[in-house]
């Protein structure tokens, strides 16, 4: 952990016990998140602010195109909803999403982990980036570069062993609250809502792929519905040898290999056309990185769509962004998206007892 992570994390236990928190306020844990379920009538939501205008178009919709007698009635088969899950299902602001952190923690305060010279380079840019809120495309571009050098030669298994462990580590500015908790809990009905009424979901984020399927293993998405920024699998013992040529042997294993696409914006709406290959009805993002796929879904030919995006304007519960949210909600007005309040339209974000900490 380095000297700012520490620092942040000695003032915020001070602060825990200066208002009374310490020790007594926990999150939903993943096995609280995995049980929640919301019927497929809709009248068991229980996150959500009764007079939510989005969540009334939200079941209007569904009650529409799963209505057999309605003009509007899609079949089961291509009601497909999409959603990213950075800011849309869980925390980026603390102080950015989960899988960067990953990479800069593993690259430099993983102390049975020695990183390249560039790795640490590339980790100290990131950090650097994300503390000064200065996310551009060359930090995506190096988080991904190292992210693949850093767990590269890892089996699948071994990846999902650190990223688990990864994910019991705290957030940063929140007071109890885990990395693999911290899922916003109105939207985690919201999946539980469509798949009760027959929607297939899929997860389409910009994290890498494997880590989403780790984390988002307590959420109502089946693993294979997960798309996300890929990295290659080779063999251990290929060696650079092309894959039409090397023969995988029964002593050999799948091992994680070189960076292959960051999945946002255009890239989305390629990988949806290519492991989808159908257009969705339904969306739901948080930011600019998801207009391609709004606009994707949007203009399906053949149902009735909606697209919904969250705006990030809770200051107390979250560390919202009001200027981002008021450039959204623009954004929601001028190209007909249903703009979602977490401040005004969410009883919770994380569960009441989870307290954001200055």
């Amino acid at each position: 952990m380095n000297k700012h992570i520490k620092t942040i994390a000695s003032l915020c236990v001070a602060a825990a016990i200066g208002a009374g928190w310490a020790g007594t306020a926990q999150g939903a844990t993943r096995e609280d998140i995995a049980s929640i379920q919301v019927n497929a009538r809709g009248s068991n939501f229980q996150y959500w602010q009764k007079d939510s205008q989005a969540l009334a178009r939200l079941r209007s919709y569904v009650k529409e195109v799963t209505n057999t007698k309605s003009s509007d009635f899609i079949p089961q088969r291509d009601r497909i909803a999409v959603f990213d899950v950075d800011g849309t299902l869980a925390c980026e602001t603390a102080p950015f999403c989960f899988d960067f952190l990953m990479m800069v923690d593993r690259a430099l305060y993983d102390s049975e982990y020695n990183a390249s010279a560039r790795d640490r380079a590339n980790a100290k840019d990131v950090e650097r980036d994300i503390y000064a809120h200065k996310v551009t495309n060359d930090t995506r571009l190096k988080t991904c570069e190292s992210h693949a050098s850093v767990f590269g030669g890892m089996t699948m298994d071994e990846y999902n062993a650190y990223t688990e462990k990864y994910l019991r580590k705290p957030v940063e500015g929140f007071n109890n609250l885990k990395i693999g908790e911290a899922y916003f809990l109105p939207m985690v009905e919201v999946l539980s809502y469509l798949r009760a009424n027959g929607f297939k979901v899929f997860l389409v984020s910009g994290a890498d792929r494997q880590y989403t399927r780790v984390m988002a293993e307590v959420l109502p998405v089946d693993s294979d519905n997960i798309l996300g920024t890929d990295y290659r699998y080779v063999a251990a013992a290929q060696k650079g040898q092309d894959g039409m040529v090397y023969v995988f042997a029964p002593e050999d294993k799948v091992v994680r290999g070189e960076f292959e696409v960051k999945n946002i914006n255009m890239n989305k709406v390629s990988v949806m056309a290519r492991e989808i290959g159908k257009q969705p009805v339904l969306a739901f993002g948080n930011s600019s990185g998801d207009f391609s796929m709004y606009n994707y879904t949007a203009t399906n030919p053949n149902y009735k769509t909606i697209v919904f995006s969250l705006l990030c304007d809770d200051t107390e519960r979250e560390f919202g962004k009001p200027a981002s949210a008021e450039k959204m909600l623009k954004n929601c007005e001028k190209y007909g998206w249903v703009p979602v309040s977490m401040r005004d339209e969410w009883k919770t974000i994380y569960g009441d007892r989870v307290q954001r900490l200055d």
